[in-house]
């Protein structure tokens, strides 16, 4: 028994010795990398730790940012409803000069639309001009802010004035194509050009994009037109 266990023994103390040795060497060659490199691989540690930690820092704070100019804007239209305008202003006033991206941009429309709420439509139409010259607003609610400008230059600005604000609209085939077409068909009619005004009514009527209601003002407005 004793003669078979030796070669066994034997084995096990070789492997035990090889498994040595390799550690040892793996040890040594970590001992070269860390020697070489360590003050990269730790610089590189750091970097990345602190990125992340930033990261999250900085998307926490952004959220909540969001969530004050947010609740800033609520403030002020509950302010509105009440009918405390002054104050309500002030806040719009302030989340506007904040410069806050998006909220700015529906801080000032929403200044336009107090304005004309209370019926200050020179205040509201300043304001609209400034951000129908504002390149950098929010491309959607400037579409919108020209269509209210336009329609409230309808009764005397000059035609070509009104032309030129709406032309983006109509020549970009924005969602609003149909609402600037509608606006330069009752340009046209101000200008007693009805034969544009029918031309401009039956681009609508034909518009697979138009609403069912703007449909039917553009039927019943070619109607109209066509007894003349």
């Amino acid at each position: 028994m004793i003669k078979k266990k030796a070669p066994e023994q034997h084995n096990d103390f070789e492997d035990a010795f090889i498994r040595e040795i390799d550690e040892e060497l793996k040890n040594e060659k970590v001992k070269k990398i860390w020697d070489k490199y360590g003050l990269f691989i730790i610089l590189f540690v750091v970097i990345a730790v602190f990125s992340a930690v930033s990261f999250e820092s900085f998307k926490a704070w952004q959220d909540k940012r969001h969530q004050e100019m947010s609740d800033t804007f609520a403030y002020a239209l509950n302010l509105q409803n009440q009918g405390r305008f002054a104050e309500a202003q002030e806040v719009l006033t302030s989340l506007k000069n904040a410069n806050h991206g998006i909220y700015t941009d529906i801080a000032q429309m929403q200044l336009a639309n107090l304005a004309l709420g209370q019926k200050q439509i020179d205040k509201a139409m300043e304001i609209l001009e400034q951000i129908a010259n504002n390149d950098e607003f929010n491309p959607q609610m400037k579409d919108i802010a020209i269509l209210k400008l336009a329609s409230y230059k309808l009764n005397n600005a000059p035609q070509e004035d009104i032309k030129a604000l709406l032309s983006p609209l109509v020549n970009e085939n924005s969602v609003w194509n149909n609402s600037a077409k509608e606006l330069l068909a009752m340009l046209a009619i101000r200008e007693k050009d009805f034969s544009e005004a029918k031309k401009l009514y039956t681009e609508i009527s034909d518009s697979s994009e138009a609403s069912d209601s703007l449909k039917t003002r553009a039927h019943d407005m070619i109607n109209v037109l066509s007894a003349k």
